[in-house]
């Protein structure tokens, strides 16, 4: 007996199927038109085929019913050292930098209506959109710029990985918004002002030779002579292994200061050399605040209360306003107004001071702010001759 072919499946508005299905007649999703998500709603069925892998995982996971009581605390203390060296994966400022960037995302989108979970590529392009748009949302009354929402973006697909769900940064609502704003908003990053030599000599001029004096002076020249960011100042240690938020340690030896500092790719060894007279040698600086504040272990540089020197590090805060402090003190730019010599000075004009400065080399600035390209390496060099190499003579014109 001939069986009969099975009926091809109806295709129409009548046409029987899941809720969700797509049917010929059913309407486009249009772009950028999320609809808001329900509150709360009616739970979904359980998908058979995940909910058998996750047995999986669990029965390979699990341990042996006999060994599960002994292995329980152990396990558990196992997964809080996981967390730490998770948390410990990106640097401090970045993990709260990421963490305001959610929050603020979170709140944008729960305000519209939208759940922040999952992650909806078109209520991301949206969100981006408005950050690029809205006043309300940036700072100082501005839009963000783009290497802020670029970063912003960059948190919020880390986040969502850390919930086990992925962001397609490559998805259409996403990308072709981010292209438009670096097209529309793109423009070249606003660089610190660097401190030369001579200013930095005038700025120590306006420093007491108090303790905190003693400290940012030690600060400011070990800073500038290494190259160094306001980060790895402050994370400095007496030596190795002291502390557990330490980002690096120095060890004083006859021809200057050894620091090993740990960065992104990994530890780098920067030599710091002593000066050419005792007032203005970074060695010399750091030997006399360690003497006078008795410091022979643990962070370098510490908060300071009257002829009292705690136990606390200084935040990279204290580097910013330090020397945004002394600059201003010093007549630093005196021809630019004050508020904004403010914004023009900060931790990293101490890095660009020492690029700007060193009549060497170039590959041996490059090595000392550990930068992979030499390109990288004359972004820092604010005051350096662009016009050394004339192509133009050369070619014969």
């Amino acid at each position: 007996m001939r069986e009969n072919p099975p009926k091809s499946p109806e295709i129409g508005p009548n046409a029987a199927g899941s809720p969700g299905e797509m049917t010929e007649n059913s309407p486009r999703e249009a772009p950028f038109a999320p609809q808001p998500r329900p509150a709360a709603g009616p739970p979904k069925a359980p998908d058979p085929a995940k909910e058998a892998r996750k047995d999986d995982a669990l029965k390979t996971l699990a341990p042996a019913p006999e060994h599960a009581s002994r292995l329980s605390t152990p396990l558990e203390k196992l997964a809080e050292t996981a967390k730490d060296y998770a948390r410990g994966a990106k640097a401090e400022n970045t993990n709260r930098a990421y963490a305001a960037d959610w929050r603020h995302f979170s709140a944008w989108a729960r305000r519209r209506g939208f759940s922040p979970l999952p992650p909806d590529s078109q209520v991301v392009g949206l969100y981006l959109a408005a950050c690029a748009s809205d006043a309300a949302l940036g700072a100082r009354g501005q839009a963000l710029a783009v290497r802020s929402i670029e970063r912003r973006l960059s948190a919020l697909a880390w986040q969502f990985a850390q919930r086990g769900l992925k962001l397609d940064r490559h998805d259409r609502h996403i990308a072709e918004v981010m292209a438009g704003i670096r097209r529309k908003h793109g423009r070249p990053p606003d660089q610190k002002e660097a401190v030369l030599a001579v200013d930095l000599l005038a700025m120590l001029a306006t420093l007491d030779h108090e303790l905190r004096g003693l400290r940012d002076r030690a600060i400011l020249l070990v800073g500038f002579a290494g190259g160094l960011r306001r980060s790895e100042i402050v994370g400095l240690d007496c030596g190795p292994g002291q502390t557990e938020d330490a980002s690096g340690w120095a060890a004083i030896e006859k021809k200057g200061l050894l620091v090993q500092i740990k960065g992104k790719t990994g530890w780098r060894e920067v030599e710091i050399g002593r000066g050419s007279s005792e007032a203005t040698c970074p060695v010399a600086a750091l030997e006399r605040w360690l003497k006078f504040a008795r410091i022979s272990h643990g962070p370098l540089f510490r908060r300071v209360g009257g002829a009292k020197v705690g136990a606390d590090r200084l935040t990279d805060k204290h580097v910013a306003r330090l020397v945004q402090r002394t600059a201003l003190a010093a007549g630093v730019r005196g021809d630019l107004s004050e508020g904004e010599r403010k914004r023009k000075f900060a931790g990293h004009s101490l890095r660009a001071g020492l690029a700007s400065s060193a009549e060497v080399d170039e590959r041996y600035v490059q090595k000392q702010l550990g930068h992979a390209s030499a390109e990288m390496t004359r972004r820092y060099q604010r005051r350096r001759d662009k016009f050394r190499v004339n192509l133009t003579k050369a070619a014969g014109l």
